[in-house]
Order: structure tokens, then sequence, then C-alpha cells
């Protein structure tokens, strides 16, 4: 931190409600909408006034001598964050990992919106005690958690981190074409995809993978590696499934050239509007991220 006072910046999701407005334009219509599916407006209105409030309370621990600024996860990547920031991520586990990427370095808490439908991996914090953190933080007083973030490097000279996971594959997730090189192998692939993913993303999307294919993978959320799975790789004469899951460590890579005419595409963590063009013949070369994600921990240092 430097000599200025923090910035804190309140990252947060557009409600089912404001989302219903922007499709439907007015309430009414929502609640036709919603009728017509048998749900009931009132119940989605509720959840986005227990919103509005959090977002006034999280706004209320911010000292009145700190900068306060705020964001939407739809506009993380048109967002400037400096290395003064202090961010807040209010909202479920997912809102962490999608602003992982446009960070370097700054501590993130993350808040529960609602303790009782969050998983708390990543929003473990609850508002009551967003002051204390603030101040502790501000103070050097908090430990942080480096978590493990992955980087895909193209041959076009651009790049992409993730906290959960990387996807590469046809933007459709229909059959994606390519050649998988790892540990010394190549093999040749068709399937719905490749997923990179860190020990943070063995909760999510990977975990799913795993389950389905009776597969397993240990990785701690703050070791120097990664996983990867070949989403149902189709063997035929031509392409093979052996290299269907592996491990990344620190200082290797993962090495895969594209084979899909149009529409391949790289995205992090599930914003697949932010994404690296994949198509015929770009090389990716997959390794751990130098970057980490600090997560803001609840015990200050030397208390037990």
């Amino acid at each position: 931190m430097t000599t200025l006072a923090p910035r804190v910046v309140l990252v947060t999701r557009q409600s089912e409600y404001e989302a219903l407005l922007a499709a439907h334009a007015t309430r009414g219509q929502a609640e036709f909408f919603l009728s017509t599916r048998g749900q009931r407006i009132v119940e989605v209105e509720a959840r986005h006034v227990q919103q509005v409030r959090a977002i006034a309370e999280a706004k209320r621990k911010v000292p009145a001598d700190w900068s306060l600024a705020e964001v939407q996860r739809e506009d993380l990547d048109r967002f400037l964050f400096t290395a003064n920031d202090i961010v807040v991520a209010l909202g479920q586990d997912g809102l962490v990992a999608n602003l992982a990427k446009y960070l370097a370095g700054q501590p993130v808490i993350g808040v529960a919106l609602d303790p009782a439908r969050s998983e708390g991996i990543l929003t473990r914090h609850t508002l009551d005690g967003l002051d204390r953190l603030l101040a502790s933080v501000e103070g050097n007083d908090a430990p942080t958690e480096a978590r493990t973030m992955v980087e895909a490097k193209s041959s076009e000279g651009t790049r992409l981190t993730a906290l959960n996971e990387l996807f590469l594959g046809h933007r459709s997730h229909q059959s994606a074409r390519y050649v998988l090189e790892h540990g010394g192998e190549e093999e040749f692939q068709s399937s719905s995809g490749v997923i990179v993913s860190t020990g943070t993303g063995l909760s999510g999307w990977a975990r799913s993978i795993l389950t389905a294919t009776g597969s397993a993978a240990t990785i701690g959320a703050t070791d120097p590696r990664a996983v990867f799975l070949s989403r149902e790789p189709w063997p035929s004469r031509t392409s093979g499934c052996k290299l269907r899951q592996g491990e990344i460590a620190s200082g290797a890579e993962l090495r895969i050239v594209s084979r899909i005419d149009t529409g391949g595409v790289i995205f992090a963590d599930g914003i697949e509007q932010d994404f690296l063009a994949f198509d015929w013949g770009v090389r990716v070369d997959v390794r751990i991220a130098d970057r980490t994600l600090n997560m803001v921990l609840d015990r200050p240092r030397g208390r037990r």
C-alpha cells in the first residue's frame, strides 16, 4: 500500500430483477413473463432489495476519507484498477473468479451477499466485519492467501489468466480439433474442448467433469499446479483420447495447437465475451501464472 488513502473498489453484478427489467422494459411485462413460467416476481424483487441494501451497507463501512469506486461484473474489462485499491467483491463465489484476471496483486475481500446461498469458498466474509477487515488491510495486518492462477499465451502475442479455469475450444462448445502436447507426448484430439483448472477451480466446472468421468485430482488452492481435462475426447482413426487428463507443474507447460477453422476461443472463469481467438494454426502455451489472487483471510496476523 502507498501513503495515499486507499480506494475501495466495490464489485457487484446485476441483480436478477435488473436483468429482467433490461430484457422486458417494465415491471408488468417482467411479471407476466415470469408468471407464464410459474414464477413470482415478488421473490425476485425481494432478492433485489436485499442486494440494494447490502450495497448501501458496504458503502457505509468505507471510511469517509477514503475513495470509493463501483463496478459491475459486466464492465470489468473496461475498468482500470490501481495499485492502491482494496477490492470488495459483494456477491457469490463466482464474482471473485470473474474479476481475478483483471487484478495485479490487489487484496480482495470476498463478501457473501446472502450467506445462505453462497458456498463461502471465495466469499467467506459477512458485511458485519467489513469495516474491521478494511482497517486491517490498510494497516498491513490482514493475512492473505495467494491463490494460484493459470495463464494462456498464444502465438498471436496475446495472454489471458484465470483463477478457476481456462476453456480452450469452440465458442459454441461443439467439436473442437487440436493437437495437444504434454510431457513429451503429442496427440490429435477431437473433443468438446479442454479445461485447465487450478486448485480453486476444482470446486467448480472441473469438479463436474471429474465426477462425470469418475476421475480425481487433488490440488490445493495455493499449490503451484494445475490440471488439464479434455472434455469427451472422441477416439477415431485420426483422433485419440490417451492424453485426456494430466497435471501442469510449476515451470512446465501444456501446448495446444488449434485445428479449428473458425470459432475457436479461449476464455477464463466463465466470461465468454472476453476471449482470445483460437482458430486454425494458433499455438497456445498454458502455464502457472506469475500473478496470484490475494484473498484476505479472517484472522489478523499473530492472533489465533
